[in-house]
């Protein structure tokens, strides 16, 4: 029936007889033949199906299938030992600190900060956007509503750069949203119908408050509003990493959110991960470890939070954190990030922890947050990552779950806080040193206590595993953490490794 014959009453203790219907198939197939099989069709292909079945041989292969390995715990990606060549102990340390904010905070956080503050971020992204091919040279928004009447025609497009304000879904499904540079502001609306277009994507996705864009359009009739076509982001196609010479063929590792002196820090897992550098051949060579900030819980960051504690005293945490990283063989160090739980000023960027809570470290070096710095020449950006709980809340594309997007969409703006008032508080600085102004080959965060590894357009972006198991307030929310793994990048190869410890 699946040929197309539908046997006959009269056929069907002959076909059944056959010891093989295959052939007579196809044949049947050849002929073209479908319809009622009649005992005069059978006759005729019978006379012509071969009668010695075809048998096919199946052949055993030369050699056996290689096996392939088990999964990893968290379904974490294997990794070769041959891809991390050399011995750490063997290459002297290469740290060089492109960007801190210690002891350069000048700001006294008047309104002329805060304008200077908003000001420099647009020069410098604007300056990013002007790298790429725009439709036509921006103009400000004082001279786009002078010139308002000749600027509805499609044909006088026009291009804008500035900061977005109050961005928000319209009913129909389109953005709605402000721009504003030091002239003036103007309404926007980006609709949804380039079915498919990047311009969806960012419709879908929304945009964050004063991110800095360049949107090319038209003014409506009346002049009030101008109807998006494009937008545009800094350029960032495929970023061609630097690597480490093959004679400093070194790895860093990365991990963040310690939280020593909660109740919930996961100690064996720490022992665990010690006894693994002084024994592991892929830990010989880890050259460094950097910690992206909350290495110790704190005193006094949420209300009732001394119930939680088991180390209640500030210096007492920080006096056990520099013990435990002197477990560490001697051939690796430490960059410390501070985070929102150490004792340091909330406001981004954050100097490093102060020096009278230094005391009991030795192999560690101090850095504030973020922290822009160079290891054998490879290009790293390290961040706490207080800023992800604004992309979550400000676009639909990025939830707790998926840090990643909110670190790629960090590398799409070049900024890794845009948002003024909302979950991150922000030093007004005369610079913006929030702007990614150099493109990293390492992208580093913590914070959601996730963990992930990917290239995004060349850029290896790390989340920082946990080393504090889920909180109460995690439980609420329903958030389940993936503590303890150790991610690690080889400086020469950039391959990855992620290493499980519970």
């Amino acid at each position: 029936m699946a040929a197309g014959l539908l046997p006959g009453r009269s056929v069907r203790e002959r076909l059944l007889a056959l010891p093989s219907i295959d052939a007579f198939i196809e044949v049947a197939k050849a002929s073209g033949k479908t319809g009622v099989l009649d005992e005069a069709m059978l006759d005729e292909l019978l006379a012509v199906t071969p009668t010695t079945p075809v048998v096919a041989r199946t052949i055993a292969p030369i050699a056996e299938p290689d096996p392939k390995p088990a999964p990893r715990k968290h379904d974490l990606a294997h990794y070769n030992l041959s891809d991390f060549p050399m011995q750490a102990k063997d290459v002297d340390a290469e740290i060089s600190v492109h960007f801190d904010i210690t002891g350069k905070s000048v700001t006294e956080g008047k309104k002329e900060d805060i304008q200077s503050f908003f000001n420099d971020r647009l020069k410098q992204v604007k300056r990013l956007i002007l790298d790429r091919n725009l439709p036509n040279r921006p103009i400000a928004v004082n001279e786009a509503l002078r010139r308002k009447r000749q600027l509805v025609d499609r044909d006088n497009q026009f291009t804008i750069i500035g900061l977005v304000n109050e961005p928000k879904t319209t009913k129909n499904g389109h953005l709605m949203f402000t721009i504003e540079d030091s002239t003036g502001e103007v309404r926007c609306l980006l609709s949804q119908r380039d079915e498919g277009g990047p311009n969806q994507q960012i419709v879908h996705a929304g945009l964050m408050d004063d991110d800095v864009i360049g949107v090319s359009g038209n003014f409506n009739q009346s002049g009030e509003l101008i109807y998006v076509d494009d937008i545009h982001f800094p350029p960032l196609n495929k970023h061609q990493r630097r690597r480490a010479g093959e004679d400093q063929a070194v790895s860093a590792a990365f991990i963040s959110d310690l939280h020593l002196g909660s109740k919930t820090f996961l100690a064996p897992q720490w022992e665990k991960m010690i006894q693994w550098f002084h024994t592991d051949p892929l830990a010989q060579t880890v050259r460094y470890l950097v910690i992206s900030g909350d290495g110790v819980d704190g005193v006094g960051i949420y209300p009732g939070q001394d119930k939680h504690l088991d180390i209640t005293d500030l210096f007492n945490q920080y006096s056990k954190l520099g013990q435990m990283l002197q477990e560490l063989p001697d051939w690796v160090e430490v960059l410390l990030l501070p985070g929102n739980h150490d004792a340091v000023r909330p406001a981004e960027p954050q100097p490093a922890i102060d020096p009278e809570l230094q005391t009991d470290y030795n192999n560690t070096l101090f850095v504030g947050n973020p922290c822009d710095f160079s290891l054998h020449g490879v290009r790293v950006l390290s961040y706490h990552g207080v800023s992800i709980m604004d992309f979550v809340s400000s676009l639909r594309t990025v939830t707790f779950e998926t840090p990643e997007a909110a670190m790629r969409a960090m590398i799409d703006r070049r900024h890794l806080a845009p948002s003024w008032g909302g979950k991150t508080p922000l030093s007004p600085e005369p610079e913006d040193r929030l702007v990614i102004q150099e493109i990293p080959d390492i992208f580093v965060t913590g914070h959601v206590h996730g963990h992930h590894i990917e290239n995004y357009k060349g850029v290896n972006l790390v989340h920082s595993s946990t080393w504090q198991d889920q909180t109460d307030y995690q439980r609420m929310l329903g958030f389940q953490p993936k503590p303890c793994i150790l991610t690690i990048v080889n400086l020469h190869t950039h391959a990855t490794a992620a290493i499980p410890f519970v």
